[in-house]
């Protein structure tokens, strides 16, 4: 590489797609936003084919879409049926990912290791699979060859808190009791080892890698927002309080708990709540809102395209999200850069976002222990709206300067010319403070 030129990158992204959401849009979004900053060809999988045509990618200029279907079609065929139930079994399905992945990385090298070990690229960056238990053969192919391999954001696996175990076994997650055994899986140690850096996306994630590759980890969030798709200002009027929650409707997502923590102000008539998202327990919430005479205060407006989210969330004036297991927790990125402040459990990937002056939060523990407190803590933010549009603000000024993907996209390329250069790896982030930042967070309720 010559100074002054644009990197050369292959970004590879298995699940990357503009028109989904979670992994996949994650995927999309952080490869596309490095095209801004960087020579970058992206691979992908052949499913996103006719998404990336559609968001104007040129193939085999701007992209290159692998044909994996022979073998990933009849293994996700196969994880549908042990998962048993949409949305659920996630750890199913990353074990069915790790049978098909390494075929996808084969035909990927078979297309681009000649011009890898060309030097054609500067950086081989895997964006996706986020999974930390997937391998990457390819890895160690890119140190022979002395071109560096940059891997992540890699996030998932955080453990399920004590006290849920009746939700962890409706999420068909039986085989999370066995998840830490990945680390003795045959190629992990090697693709760590010949990583030049990896991205970490959650301090648990980086707490699972071993010592002796701490040193090569970047903590960097994966999550980012699109400035024009939540560009709506808050407007959230007068009236009672307007609580929004968006999310499947899934047990770890604590929709349950909100409605039973909200129930005597919304029968106060002084909250009203918004529930953006469908999933197996619309039918349960709607009986559990009739049977504790919340209905006419309740918004079920199932689901919604991603891009028509901010026009409920705007009108909010505060995001409640009690779930017990967030990775990344890019829904609370969203409300927050639309100046809604977000309340939450104080647990992994939410409970890193969110520090004080720019949202609240309940600590993690049994379940009416989360639910009194949210309690609490609605009651406390329903007379302070004042307090409410200011940590919102706050909020959004956080994440227009560190959280949209133009930015993610900048911090990476400093990783890429870190590695390149010999340079000590960039530090973004300050750690998160211990400290609470709500007067309820020590159970503590407010007079």
């Amino acid at each position: 590489m010559m100074t002054g030129q644009r990197l050369r990158v292959l970004a590879i992204a298995e699940a990357a797609n503009p028109e989904w959401v979670s992994v996949p849009l994650v995927g999309w979004s952080l490869a596309n936003a490095l095209r801004e900053v960087a020579d970058v060809h992206i691979v992908t999988q052949v499913r996103n084919r006719d998404a990336f045509l559609r968001a104007g990618l040129r193939e085999g200029v701007d992209f290159t879409a692998i044909e994996s279907e022979a073998l990933a079609r009849p293994l996700w065929a196969l994880g549908q049926k042990l998962r048993m139930g949409e949305g659920k079994g996630w750890t199913t399905l990353q074990l069915i990912n790790a049978l098909s992945y390494p075929w996808f990385e084969h035909l990927v090298w078979k297309a681009f290791g000649a011009d890898i070990t060309a030097g054609q690229y500067d950086i081989v960056h895997r964006i996706t699979p986020l999974s930390p238990t997937l391998s990457s053969p390819i890895a160690a192919k890119c140190a022979r060859a002395g071109v560096p391999f940059v891997l992540g954001p890699l996030n998932g696996g955080v453990p399920w808190p004590e006290g849920f175990d009746r939700e962890r076994r409706r999420e068909r997650e039986w085989l999370s009791y066995l998840r830490s055994a990945y680390k003795a899986l045959p190629g992990r140690r090697a693709t760590l080892t010949h990583a030049s850096a990896i991205l970490v996306g959650s301090r648990h994630t980086l707490g699972e890698m071993p010592e002796a590759m701490r040193g090569k980890c970047v903590y960097l969030p994966e999550n980012a927002i699109d400035p024009a798709r939540f560009s709506h200002a808050p407007a959230p009027g007068t009236g009672p309080l307007r609580a929004g929650f968006v999310g499947r409707l899934v047990p770890y997502k604590g929709p349950d708990m909100l409605i039973e923590a909200a129930a005597p102000l919304l029968r106060a008539g002084t909250l009203r709540l918004d529930l953006v998202g469908d999933g197996p327990m619309m039918g349960d919430l709607r009986a559990q809102a009739e049977a504790l005479g919340v209905s006419e205060a309740i918004t079920f407006h199932g689901w919604l395209p991603h891009k028509d989210v901010q026009n409920v969330l705007a009108a909010c004036h505060l995001f409640a999200f009690p779930s017990i297991r967030e990775f990344g927790g890019g829904v609370v990125l969203e409300a927050m850069a639309l100046g809604v402040p977000p309340l939450i459990v104080d647990y992994a990937g939410p409970g890193e976002l969110v520090q004080a002056g720019r949202g609240y939060k309940v600590p993690i523990g049994p379940r009416e222990r989360i639910i009194s407190g949210f309690r609490t803590a609605l009651a406390f933010l329903a007379e302070d709206r004042t307090a409410l549009a200011e940590t919102g603000q706050t909020a959004r000024a956080w994440v227009a300067q560190n959280f949209t993907w133009d930015r993610k996209a900048e911090q990476v390329l400093d990783v890429y010319q870190a590695v390149l250069s010999g340079a000590p790896l960039p530090v973004f982030f300050e750690r998160p403070t211990p400290a609470s930042c709500a007067p309820w967070a020590q159970g503590e309720v407010p007079t």
